[in-house]
């Protein structure tokens, strides 16, 4: 618990085995809970999560990395979550770095954090490839131009989110895709959200998850797509289901979309 607002880590894991144990490790003890939900995997992910004392919810079929993130935010929010945490159980992110951001958000700073790899500067040494890298630099000056956004990436999947910010956003309505992440941010940028960012460091390793060639220029078309329908969104020119929100909308504070390096 932080500033008394309950932590919540979820896991979205797909075959993560290898690097659960060095994940969990590392996860500090002012976290309350961990989720972690299994989409179906091959390997002994969810037997293993189950021996970490991870509270565990296992899909009977695969659903996608996006619908995981579903499961993973609704679990954490019906079991009282305050503050949720997204951690990829690949070892790719700090866990070290989860009582940082939720603080940022736990004290009131923001709405949303996101632990950026391109803060500080080390993504290419931590081993991201080029083309990724020449890539998430391509489409976060679209987005930021778009949007009118200063991020400095709209693709990590490291992030903090309020309970409040969940609630808001209609989740259901976005893909079960890996473009799921880009979405979400879109919708929070669309409601003038607070968002800020800490810097992560990179780490590409033979065991981290990363998607590949193929499947990467999915996700780009995807994120010019989502970029499109946030732009005409904004000036009420056609409103995508992804961008009607049933929940009240969360207010925003003095700040705006800031990037913040710790």
């Amino acid at each position: 618990m932080i500033n008394g607002k309950k932590v919540v880590v979820v896991l979205p894991a797909y075959n993560a085995e290898k690097t659960l144990l060095r994940t969990v490790e590392e996860i500090p003890s002012s976290v309350d809970d961990c989720i972690l939900v299994d989409d179906h995997s091959t390997d002994e992910t969810a037997r293993m999560a189950r021996e970490l004392g991870l509270k565990v919810v296992v899909h009977p079929q695969n659903r996608g990395y996006g619908g995981n993130q579903k499961t993973c935010y609704r679990s954490a929010l019906e079991r009282g979550a305050d503050i949720v945490v997204m951690l990829h159980p690949d070892y790719q992110y700090s866990p070290l770095l989860v009582e940082p951001m939720a603080s940022m958000i736990a004290f009131g700073l923001y709405d949303l954090v996101l632990g950026s790899r391109i803060l500080g500067g080390g993504a290419l040494k931590g081993g991201m490839p080029v083309y990724k890298y020449v890539s998430n630099r391509a489409l976060t000056f679209v987005e930021n131009l778009a949007l009118g956004a200063k991020l400095s990436e709209y693709h990590t999947g490291f992030r903090a989110y309020s309970r409040e910010m969940l609630l808001s956003l209609p989740l259901e309505s976005n893909s079960d895709d890996f473009v799921f992440d880009n979405q979400l941010l879109a919708q929070a940028i669309f409601l003038e959200a607070r968002i800020g960012e800490l810097s992560c460091p990179t780490r590409y390793f033979p065991e981290a998850s990363s998607i590949n060639f193929q499947r990467s220029m999915k996700y780009g078309l995807g994120v010019l797509t989502t970029t499109l329908d946030c732009w005409l969104a904004k000036r009420r020119l056609r409103m995508s289901p992804r961008f009607q929100f049933p929940q009240r909308m969360i207010s925003s504070k003095s700040g705006g979309n800031l990037g913040v390096q710790l």
